[in-house]
């Protein structure tokens, strides 16, 4: 049995930024062989196909995304000064040079309408849940179920904004003042 020569989160950390950048869609295999390193009977053996290599980077993602969240959250004297941290740290992202946007909102607005890849997009909106989940459960230690639920979804929301509308127009005190606005309950100096 040939062994294995290479590390598999090498891998998928170098694959997550070839699909953050160019999308599940126009990420061709070739792509996938340069930006690794890897030949293409490596990866086929070691993740199946492209769409298999792309839910490891999803989950990925997702998980490192979540273990930033919690460790923001966590750090802080209290969780809405948390929540309020990484907000500011996600508007600190989207503007900067080397900047992708959200990996997961990406593939659900790439893969809306593509049938064929459907569980894609649906694997990428059941991440985005857990996240929400995780706001939700930390939010509800302070508040009622109701009202953490609201607020866990409106931050979602937002940061659904911030991912978006930070790419594309790449004003921090803009998206700051707007967040202010949208999220009045945070503890804004």
């Amino acid at each position: 049995m040939a062994k294995v020569l290479f590390k598999r989160d090498e891998v998928i950390d170098k694959s997550m930024w070839l699909f953050c950048h160019n999308g599940f869609k126009a990420s061709s295999m070739q792509q996938i062989v340069e930006t690794t390193g890897l030949k293409p009977g490596s990866i086929y053996h070691s993740f199946g196909n492209k769409e298999s290599l792309f839910r490891e980077v999803l989950t990925s993602y997702s998980a490192k995304s979540m273990a930033k969240i919690r460790e923001t959250i966590d750090g802080a004297e209290s969780i809405n000064e948390g929540i309020l941290a990484h907000l500011e740290n996600t508007v600190a992202e989207s503007i900067s040079v080397d900047y992708c946007s959200c990996l997961l909102v990406k593939t659900q607005l790439e893969l809306t309408d593509d049938g064929k890849k459907n569980n894609l997009h649906d694997f990428a909106a059941n991440q985005l849940k857990e996240v929400e989940s995780l706001f939700r459960s930390y939010l509800e230690r302070e508040y009622d179920e109701e009202t953490s639920s609201e607020r866990a979804v409106s931050i979602m929301l937002h940061i659904f904004g911030v991912r978006i509308y930070g790419y594309q127009q790449g004003s921090a005190e803009l998206m700051l003042k707007g967040l202010r606005v949208g999220l009045p309950w945070l503890p804004w100096n």
